[in-house]
């Protein structure tokens, strides 16, 4: 090689590794495309799921919790909370709020009607069926 690094040379790696990097993006894509049918279950979504994430959108849940590790951290992780806890203490949990125990971070309560309570749960549970093959959340408790 040269002492002399020249501005051909230095386009040469510019354009190469622009290149490299683009088809290697376009590769990562595509295999991520290809396996998420089969870990998502997107066969599962129904019309109570999908009304679910609406109702976690519209109530901002993410703001506090996380979910399969997005989100904030000020509130538990509840993408195994249908596999933890069960939908049954998930709505009492949510009708129960706030429980105004001192020193603890209080839940507002959402006045949640009882059908978007069943959707709620509909899509926590799908959520817990994803698999995030890396056993996220990385403990039991979220």
């Amino acid at each position: 090689m040269s002492e002399i690094f020249t501005k051909a040379m230095a386009r040469n790696i510019y354009y190469g590794g622009s290149a490299f990097f683009i088809l290697l993006f376009l590769a990562l894509t595509f295999d991520t495309t290809m396996a998420l049918p089969e870990r998502d279950h997107r066969e599962n979504i129904t019309p109570q799921v999908a009304h679910g994430k609406i109702v976690w959108e519209t109530n901002d849940c993410i703001g506090c919790h996380t979910l399969l590790g997005e989100g904030a951290y000020y509130a538990p992780e509840l993408g195994n909370v249908y596999k933890r806890r069960g939908g049954a203490f998930i709505k009492a949990w949510i009708k129960g709020m706030p429980t105004n125990v001192p020193s603890r971070r209080q839940m507002p309560q959402f006045n949640l009607s009882e059908e978007d309570l069943e959707a709620l749960v509909a899509f926590l549970k799908w959520t817990s069926e994803i698999n995030t093959a890396g056993n996220w959340p990385p403990n039991i408790e979220g």
